[in-house]
């Protein structure tokens, strides 16, 4: 199957039953995003979405050195970003165009209806975190060094840490103070703020613990992963009672399904049960 995904700058395998592994693959480059991977990753996300033989993913980065240092800052300087023309109105109007796009693709790995689970390691900086923390679960490595960067090149960052790192973390106060002062901390602030739920020693061991959790919730009905996934995610946005009818709606159908009843059963008669596909 893996033969059937074939896009630049990133390899996709599928390591166990149900689990598909996406890595960002430009490691001679530090991971570093130019624009032809967010939109491939945009398309893996989307496609993976709706393939009914995956149901939980793992994205990690190739190579020791880093997870993703985030934009590649040369490309970008060379790209549309400072396209200008005499108009300013015209000029903002274009780059608008382009942040919706690139935040669109970065939203596509959130969007997606299998959990997805990011192992952070090395350097991951920048782009890391706004991709990450579209993910459902975040682990990372003893010596992960993460940043949020963009003050230190001149904007506020705009693809979507400002908007999901204040619902990711316990701390409106330790928010501010990394996206600041773009000062670089490691996995152990990170996991007593919430930002990460796992710390491991090493890659190798982040990715496999990172793929027993992805098999693990791969057994699951499908149906039932993707409506926690949809209604947690929904929930972080709403309001209590908005959240509540929501799921109320959701499930009056979604509990209209056979994963139900064999979950039932299986429980019962003490055996794994097997769900169709999605």
């Amino acid at each position: 199957m893996a033969e059937e995904y074939k896009y630049d700058y990133f390899n996709i395998s599928f390591p166990a039953k149900y689990v598909a592994h996406v890595e960002i693959n430009r490691p001679e480059k530090m991971n570093a995003f130019v624009e032809q991977m967010w939109l491939n990753l945009s398309a893996i996300f989307r496609r993976l979405s709706h393939d009914p033989t995956v149901r939980a993913i793992i994205l990690t980065g190739a190579g020791d050195r880093a997870f993703t240092a985030g934009l590649d800052v040369k490309a970008a300087a060379e790209g549309s970003i400072t396209r200008t023309s005499e108009d300013p109105a015209r000029t903002a109007n274009a780059l608008r165009r382009h942040i919706y796009e690139f935040q669109s693709c970065i939203s596509d790995v959130e969007k997606c209806e299998k959990p997805v689970i990011a192992i952070l390691h090395g350097i991951s900086y920048g782009l890391a975190l706004d991709l990450s923390l579209s993910a459902d679960i975040r682990l990372s490595t003893s010596t992960t060094q993460f940043s949020i960067k963009e003050v230190d090149i001149g904007l506020a960052a705009d693809i979507g840490t400002l908007s999901r790192l204040p619902k990711a973390v316990g701390s409106l106060s330790w928010v501010k103070d990394v996206t600041l002062s773009a000062r670089i901390f490691g996995s152990e602030e990170a996991l007593r703020v919430g930002l990460v739920s796992g710390v491991y020693k090493d890659k190798k061991e982040a990715v496999a613990e990172g793929l027993k959790l992805a098999s693990l919730i791969a057994s699951k009905s499908p149906v039932a992963t993707m409506g926690t996934k949809e209604l947690v995610n929904y929930s972080r946005d709403h309001g209590v009672e908005e959240g509540l009818r929501y799921t109320a709606a959701w499930n009056a159908a979604m509990v209209q399904t056979q994963d139900v009843k064999d979950a039932m059963l299986s429980g019962l008669q003490k055996r794994k049960p097997t769900f169709s596909k999605l």
